[in-house]
Parts: structure tokens; sequence; C-alpha cells
């Protein structure tokens, strides 16, 4: 993983990025996206790049569910997950917003929504053809000596919707699931590109399971998330791996979105080189100073949000290169890439998304 140095800040982004005008559900705009995000990633001068998830349908968390056995859907009705505290306080708002949220969508249609499963037999991994089509659709399009990701999900992101109905302990059925995606995240590091494993479900339980738990339970449970997540990631060097973690992308109030100070340290034991986390919304802009107490430990590379999905305000270069430069005076500059909060791809229109980007590398210029 590249490093960068007070006089050259690299650029990164999460991964997913917004369909071409036109997009429809195939392989040939599947191509035909990839290829698009690679020109316009090339063109901004993005420095550490990808396909823009559109290998797995531009949605993090639906792929996972083709390549996984063991599991039947849960009856009409029956889920998992609950809705959380933001929503029942915020219910007005969400009754009001969603309807008119989808019928305003900022990018072409795709399948959206998640499904309920119940786990029946042994989980195994069983996407490893599709993986290794992902994978080629991706690097035949990358020119030599790009350094590029592929996203994938952590266990304890796609847990929440499937329920244990085979192993004895929910630990057992954890670490199963670790032990499936494992062969994941080899299969892209083999492929010579770096992994990034979303997280994007572990913080936001906080609002829905955590904060009846109370904070010291919740912290077990996500440390113990952690563990799993470690174990996938066994053998895989260190320097090959970008954590992503972030408090769920939704546009709404996230009122009650724990604090980053709460769960930094569990954060940190994730074996990986990089940790990507929001530092550019509203709700999270605050928490630069976490790192004023908390250390970055020795060689680790920290990739804090600069831009932001949470609005189509287009953030001016100059703040881009503030934030850059608030975080770098703390940690280092050479500890340092600048990225985004989450994912545009069906959260921003196609042109704030990629306008958000050209100023997210024209402040990285400012600040180097």
């Amino acid at each position: 993983m590249r490093r960068s140095s007070s006089s050259n800040i690299l650029t990164t982004h999460v991964g997913s990025l917004p369909d071409p005008a036109g997009f429809h559900e195939g392989a040939a705009d599947m191509e035909r996206g990839i290829v698009e995000a690679l020109e316009r990633q090339r063109a901004l001068g993005l420095h550490i790049i990808n396909d823009g998830e559109h290998t797995k349908g531009g949605d993090w968390l639906r792929y996972i569910e083709t390549r996984l056995k063991g599991f039947e859907p849960l009856p009409a009705g029956r889920t998992v997950r609950t809705e959380g505290r933001d929503r029942e306080v915020f219910a007005e708002y969400y009754a009001e917003y969603e309807p008119l949220a989808a019928s305003t969508a900022v990018t072409s249609a795709r399948p959206r929504g998640r499904r309920n499963w119940k786990c029946v037999a042994p989980v195994e991994y069983c996407g490893q053809a599709a993986m290794a089509e992902a994978i080629d659709a991706f690097k035949r399009h990358l020119n030599p000596g790009e350094e590029a990701f592929l996203t994938t999900t952590a266990p304890g992101s796609f847990e929440p919707y499937r329920e244990n109905e085979f192993y004895r302990t929910q630990e057992e059925f954890l670490f199963a699931l670790a032990e499936a995606m494992r062969v994941e995240y080899r299969m892209i590091v083999d492929a010579g590109l770096l992994v990034q494993v979303d997280d994007a479900w572990l913080a936001p339980l906080w609002d829905r399971i955590g904060i009846e738990m109370g904070l010291e339970a919740f912290r077990n449970y996500c440390a113990l998330r952690v563990e799993a997540l470690n174990h996938a990631l066994q053998g895989i060097p260190e320097e090959k791996i970008r954590y992503h973690h972030c408090w769920g992308s939704w546009h709404g109030p996230h009122a009650f979105d724990l604090p980053l100070a709460d769960i930094v340290d569990i954060i940190l034991r994730v074996n990986a080189g990089a940790y990507l986390l929001e530092a550019a919304n509203a709700r999270h802009e605050h928490e630069f100073a976490v790192w004023e107490t908390t250390k970055l430990p020795e060689g680790k590379i920290l990739i804090p949000g600069v831009i932001s999905h949470a609005t189509p305000i287009v953030e001016h270069p100059e703040l881009v290169a503030y934030r850059i430069r608030r975080i770098a005076g703390i940690v280092g500059a050479e500890n340092v890439i600048a990225g985004a909060d989450c994912g545009f791809g069906g959260r921003s229109h196609r042109q704030v998304g990629w306008a958000k980007l050209e100023s997210l590398v024209a402040g990285a210029q400012l600040a180097s």
C-alpha cells in the first residue's frame, strides 16, 4: 500500500461509484460501468482506484446472498433486523422522506432492500466462480502499475440479516461465516489487489440493539465480531488490507450514532494496514479530535472522509484541504490518505458524486 508524504497527499475513495447514464442490469452494462469508472478515476487523478463496485451489482450486501451455502429465505414478513432508535424518534421524517426519495432515485434502478435468511446447514463459500469472474472483469481494464482495490464484506455486517438455526451458539455461527469469507478475501489479494473489507453495519447496530444492551455489552459484541474478522484475514499481510467502518450511509438524522471515541480502540484491533472512517459529515466531522488522544498504531494509515455522500453540496477544495491538514497535523501526513465518508452509488447523483471526487483531488493537491 502506497503512502502519502507532505508534498504528495494520496487520494482514494470507499468503493461505490455512480452508475453511468442509462445504466441497466446485465453483463454489458457492468463492463461499461467498470470502464467508465476507471476512465473517470484516472482523469480526476485519483491514486488508488477500484471497479466502482459494478462487479457486485452496486450493492455491498446483496451480492453475498449468492456466494454462501447453508441458508434459506425467512418466511415473508419475518425479519431479523429491527429498525432502531433513529427511526422511532424521527418517525414522521422517515414516513415523509422515504417515499419521496424512492420516487426521485438519484441513479438508475437496481434491486434494493435486504432479504432475511436462516442458516439450516453448514455455511460454505460457493462464490469462487463469481469472484474469479469479477476479478477478471476488473483486472483486464487496469493499466500496469496501478494500485487498485476490490471491496468485500465483513461477517459482522451481513450477520444481522441471518438467523442461526443450525449452529449450537451464535459465536460458532459467526466464526463459520468468517471461515467462509476467508476464501473471498484471499482470492482478491492473490489476484494482486488490495482487499477492502466493508463493515458498515457494526456501529449502526448501536442504534438498533446496542442502546438497550448498554455500552460495555455492546463493545463486547463488537469486539467478538472484530475477532471473527481477524480470523478470516489470517495469513493476509496487513499492508494488503483496508478496513472501512462507517455509521450507515442512509440519508437520515443519525442522531443516535455511537461516538467514535466509544469504539475506536476496537476498530484499531482489526488487522488492517489502513482504516477508512467518516470525518466529513455533520454528525462526525468533530471527531477528528479523537486522534489527539488515541494514537494511530505504528505503520498504520488513516483514510478519513474529507468529502461526504450525506449532502449534495460539493465541498470546496479549500475545505477539503483544511480537513486533510487538520488530521495530518495530528497523525502525520505520511499516515493519511484522503478519502470519502462512504460510497456515492445510489446516494449521490452521478454529476454530484463525480464533482465531489474532483474536489477531493483538488483539495489534496492544495494540502500537498
